[in-house]
């Protein structure tokens, strides 16, 4: 029978700026986890696209996928994800097309539909309001792009066309699972900041999906928040970074990652904190024991075929040992299986 230990485990990474940092010092940072990840046996490393995020680093999400491709060696990186309706499809295919030809056989093309920034914003990347409602023919153009170009195709995506690149679909709700279901294709829910619609999200991507020429059966990942350390009152207390930092998003005052505290108490009030846990209420924090409870109970109840973690931890060292303590944990079980089987 397969078990939460059987499946892959990828990283998320968005690229957090640190108070007393700045964002060459989180890009320098995020290259340094792929490496570390890619030693400890990780299969994917994705960055998000956010803008006007002064905590976020990634936003020219291609350039970061290139620079983190270039100083690893095997570990699958890509996107997660390109918020399409920001950008012309033809110059994603574009893009994704080079790094595809740089970094062979490495290179995944994970898309969303919202804009991952405010109005605003949204303006100054010249987005349409409506372009979200876009989403399935911008994505059918990116597809077109991407295809073996005929001889007749006067517009092509040069480099891109033709060549392999996994594209995913991203969700948090469930228009981007039916429509990854309707169209054959794999497809990512955030369950970092959207744990109450994971089961609603993946029934509705199985029971919608159609084989196609890219899966002859549904292909689910799950994104979770995962902070681990030596003890759980260690790991909570690194947790509070990440709840301070959704705090300052639910006042409308994003800011750089803050260092952890004792406790949340006189931080937040109490609609502030239930706001916070209906957003990060599903993670999983604590010691190597009970994060491997909470993977158990995760991969039990919603059955991913692969997992994806995020843990926005301040200290860099601290952030770096989460990820290795969960490396340990499924080598540790899978080890322990062999042994025994």
């Amino acid at each position: 029978m397969t078990s939460y230990r059987d499946i892959p485990y990828s990283i998320l990474d968005l690229s957090p700026v640190t108070e007393g940092s700045e964002a060459a010092d989180a890009l320098r940072n995020s290259l340094d986890l792929a490496q570390h990840a890619e030693r400890l046996g990780y299969k994917r490393f994705w960055l998000a696209e956010h803008h006007s995020m002064p905590g976020i680093a990634s936003a020219a999400t291609s350039v970061v996928i290139g620079y983190v491709a270039g100083g690893t060696t095997k570990i699958r990186v890509g996107s997660g994800g390109i918020m399409l309706s920001n950008h012309a499809p033809l110059v994603i295919a574009e893009q994704f097309g080079t790094l595809e030809s740089l970094f062979p056989g490495r290179i995944d093309l994970g898309l969303g539909r919202a804009p991952g920034t405010d109005q605003l914003t949204m303006r100054a990347l010249r987005r349409r309001l409506e372009a979200e409602d876009e989403f399935p023919e911008q994505l059918r153009e990116l597809r077109y792009f991407l295809k073996q170009a005929d001889e007749a195709q006067k517009l092509r995506a040069v480099p891109g066309a033709g060549l392999d690149i996994p594209i995913w679909l991203l969700g948090s709700s469930g228009f981007s699972a039916r429509l990854a279901g309707e169209l054959g294709l794999p497809f990512a829910f955030a369950g970092h900041f959207s744990p109450e619609f994971i089961l609603p999200a993946f029934d509705l991507y199985r029971q919608s999906f159609r084989a196609s020429e890219t899966l002859d059966k549904p292909l689910a990942m799950l994104a979770i928040n995962v902070i681990a350390a030596e003890t759980d009152e260690e790991a909570w207390k690194l947790a509070t970074s990440q709840f301070q930092s959704f705090l300052a998003l639910t006042r409308g005052k994003p800011g750089k990652l803050k260092p952890p505290v004792d406790t949340m108490d006189g931080i937040w009030t109490e609609q502030e904190k239930a706001a916070v846990d209906s957003r990060l209420g599903g993670s999983v924090i604590g010691s190597a024991t009970t994060v491997a409870e909470g993977l158990e109970r995760i991969f039990e109840l919603a059955g991913p075929d692969e997992m994806m973690i995020n843990a926005m931890i301040y200290d860099h060292g601290a952030r770096l040992r989460s990820y290795e303590i969960v490396a340990h944990i499924l080598k540790a079980d899978r080890s322990a299986t062999s042994a025994n089987g």
